[in-house]
């Protein structure tokens, strides 16, 4: 009976984020996935998503943890339940929220996956011999620059498949990045990325564009724009060579990672990663703290006085 309870409140609950939110089919799917996980345990217990208790979302919670479900995903679900109630609430079906008060789960303690710095240099100089001909000698060209550029300047895949030839800026030292909302950027390439970029400009993209023109800085053959998919495969492929499967987003936290490591601050990483929010910066709090305190045991008269 609960079963059936829970199914009809679930159908009317998409019925509303469907008609009334206009939500994606894909964030339907994800709350409706969510929300089933969480009816399933209430059945067993002979309860209803009507009448679950704050006990219950807790016990949910745990358990997922407990399941070492990673904190975002426990984020997510607890999200879908709290949409959940808050429909319930404005239907008159329930008097009080079950998610109230229930925090969400500290995301930014989570530090994101970083290479080491060997691993990175081991990308940025793979096996001699593995590209061919001249077609295959210029794609080895532009995916070195593109890693550099990764690393130099912690961009995302959106981000550097959306620059321009104009955007880019040798002899300062700099391109300019759009990153999300549109919002502008300058981020700084160090010497590497400077010669990895003039390299492919004056070796490589020519062929790739076969006469052709484009506003893109980095292109497949033909001229065409580069799709996130293939930047991916890309990134998968020159890290495997060098020893280990890497992703774009790998690169990017890589090279924060690295600078608070050498000392920068958590504003001038802030700026370079373009976060809108410092608190979305502070994942890298720990690394800080870590060089902190090894620079204090290291310096400190008394540090390791007994």
């Amino acid at each position: 009976m609960s079963s059936e309870a829970n199914s009809r409140v679930v159908s009317d609950f998409i019925g509303y984020l469907k008609v009334e939110k206009g939500l994606a089919a894909l964030t339907v799917s994800a709350y409706t996935r969510d929300i089933g996980q969480f009816a399933a345990i209430l059945d067993r217990h002979k309860r209803t998503l009507i009448n679950a208790r704050k006990e219950d979302v807790r016990g949910f919670i745990q358990q997922l943890f407990a399941n070492s479900v990673d904190g975002r995903s426990v984020a997510r679900k607890l999200s879908a339940l709290r949409h959940l109630y808050r429909f319930l609430l404005l239907d008159k079906r329930i008097e009080g929220d079950p998610t109230l008060n229930i925090p969400l789960p500290k995301q930014w303690k989570i530090l994101p996956k970083a290479l080491a710095r060997d691993e990175v240099e081991s990308m940025l100089m793979p096996p001699a011999g593995q590209a061919t001909g001249r077609f295959g000698e210029a794609l080895a060209i532009r995916n070195r620059a593109m890693i550099e550029v990764f690393y130099a300047g912690a961009l995302r895949v959106s981000e550097i498949i959306s620059l321009k030839i104009e955007d880019v800026k040798l002899e300062m030292g700099y391109v300019l990045v759009r990153g999300k909302g549109d919002k502008e950027r300058i981020v700084p390439l160090g010497r590497s990325a400077q010669e990895a970029l003039s390299q492919y400009l004056r070796d490589a993209r020519p062929g790739l564009a076969a006469g052709k023109s484009s506003p893109w800085l980095f292109v497949a053959r033909g001229a065409r724009k580069l799709s996130r998919q293939r930047v991916w495969q890309m990134v998968g492929v020159v890290s495997s060579v060098a020893g280990r499967h890497a992703s774009p987003h790998m690169l990017r936290h890589s090279c924060a990672t690295h600078m608070v490591e050498n000392g920068a601050d958590l504003r001038t990483v802030q700026t370079i990663l373009g976060h809108a929010d410092i608190s979305t910066t502070q994942v890298y709090t720990h690394v800080a703290l870590d060089r902190l305190k090894n620079v204090y045991a290291k310096h400190h008269p008394r540090a390791k006085a007994r």
